[in-house]
């Protein structure tokens, strides 16, 4: 025992000790002492269980065999374990999901953004619970909301003297003879001045009304009104049109088609239900057919306005250089804060029924975007251009129109276009370029392969490689 440990000999010490425990006590406390494990032994389970009636504890079904058709059922119903756990959360009203897990899962089973804020949305959940009946947004009973819609009125009323006070100035100075009033250009300054003032009381008046807020939240606001088209502004300003402008400055649009380009629009590209964000790569089984364009005015009244889509990275070989093709154009195209939606195909298909030449708005139809093999990346620029005080355009004139070497500049400058938006995709070969070409009637340029020119060193490099 002198060459045993004494970490050893005190660790079989104890084990001896705890076997004379367990043996001292099991005679009497008829319950052995359990080491080194957490499971019982069978016989103690059994001990441990509840005298109950043979009846009352049915026994467990036997297991079902491989080849059995419940063991079919079990295994059908396993890849459809996702689809029951979603059909288990039950319906989600957009207007009452007030917790972050709901709000994924009703973005995620449904596909629908909740509605209003989520402080709103938990009021209007507490009041279903409780079979309350719900009141009116503008009458809530809170004493802080109703005093401070007090002050929201009476600023309100403020705004509304200021406006009338102000419309009334402008009418006597538009009543006013031009030499009093200091020259024609001084006049149209100053009342161009107090409209701008004008418009500003109009938005101001209504900004700070929380029912104006819930309506714009809620998207049921009258893009008529100016205080909804400025409040649309300003979402789209914060957010997407920043990242539009960051495309178009990477992708280089402006100044390769345009010298400058002041966004004023809000363009969304889609072909079919695939909606494109500003930049992105496109099959080109997707882009043969017309996009949909939806284009949101934040400017009252109706505008004319002329698309153009244009690539402008159609290789020369011969001239080592790039130039432009235009793929459509489309005039005298309506759009309002209210008439958003551009259907090109629909657009289309009238055309071909129109009888008269004055009734058509395509000048060029719509040529499927392709780029040959081992070419760069294709840029399809899609451009918004608003018609001078909104005269119509002549198709007829359009169609000349070359479309390969089209220059988007003097394109405008002909027709005196104003460039009010602007979007983007991109297009490269992949494997369905080849029956697209082959359907747009490009079949010789299929085979055409583009591969780098390998640049041929200096007299004085091949000397160096020479030496080493």
């Amino acid at each position: 025992m002198a060459s045993i440990k004494p970490s050893l000999r005190q660790f079989s010490t104890c084990l001896r000790c705890v076997r004379q425990a367990g043996n001292s006590n099991g005679s009497l406390n008829r319950s052995p002492l359990r080491l080194f494990s957490t499971t019982p032994n069978a016989w103690e389970e059994v001990s441990t269980q509840p005298t109950t009636p043979a009846a009352a504890v049915p026994p467990p079904p036997p297991p079902p065999a491989k080849d059995s058709p419940a063991s079919e059922t079990q295994t059908q119903a396993e890849p459809h374990s996702r689809d029951d756990l979603m059909k288990k959360w039950g319906t989600l009203d957009p207007k009452l999901v007030e917790n972050k897990r709901d709000e994924r899962r009703l973005l995620r089973r449904e596909g629908l953004q909740p509605i209003g804020s989520r402080r709103r949305r938990a009021v209007l959940h507490r009041n279903s619970i409780r079979n309350t009946p719900e009141v009116p947004f503008e009458q809530l009973p809170y004493q802080c909301f109703q005093e401070a819609r007090k002050i929201l009125a009476e600023d309100r009323q403020e705004k509304i003297k200021a406006i009338e006070t102000q419309t009334l100035r402008l009418n006597n100075l538009m009543a006013q003879d031009v030499g009093v009033s200091g020259g024609k250009a001084a006049k149209e300054a100053r009342i161009r001045s107090m409209q701008n003032r004008i418009d500003e009381l109009v938005i101001l008046a209504d900004i700070n009304d929380p029912l104006v807020k819930k309506n714009f939240e809620d998207g049921t606001g009258d893009m008529n009104k100016p205080i909804y088209r400025y409040l649309a502004d300003q979402k789209w300003r914060k957010y997407k049109r920043l990242i539009l402008e960051q495309r178009v400055q990477q992708l280089n649009l402006v100044p390769d088609l345009l010298p400058a380009l002041d966004l004023k629009v809000d363009i969304d590209l889609a072909f079919g239900r695939k909606k494109i964000a500003p930049g992105e790569f496109v099959d080109s089984r997707i882009s043969e057919t017309l996009p949909r364009l939806t284009v949101q005015s934040f400017e009252p009244g109706q505008k004319l306005v002329t698309v153009v889509v244009v690539d402008p990275d159609v290789p020369v070989p011969d001239k080592n250089s790039f130039t432009y093709r235009c793929h459509f154009i489309a005039t005298n195209i309506p759009i309002s804060p209210t008439e958003t939606s551009i259907p090109l195909t629909r657009i289309e298909h009238d055309d071909v029924k129109a009888t008269d030449a004055k009734n058509k708005k395509i000048a060029l139809s719509w040529s499927p975007p392709w780029a040959n093999k081992g070419a760069p990346y294709h840029r399809l620029a899609i451009f918004i251009l608003e018609q001078e005080q909104g005269n119509p355009l002549s198709v007829e004139q359009i169609k000349k129109t070359k479309r390969q070497g089209f220059i988007l500049r003097s394109f405008v400058d002909k027709y005196k276009l104003k460039p009010i938006g602007a979007t983007l995709f991109r297009t490269k070969w992949d494997e369905n370029m080849a029956g697209v070409m082959e359907r747009a009637g490009l079949a010789d340029q299929i085979n055409i392969e583009f591969k780098r020119q390998r640049v041929e060193p200096l007299p004085y490099k091949r000397r160096t490689e020479r030496m080493r």
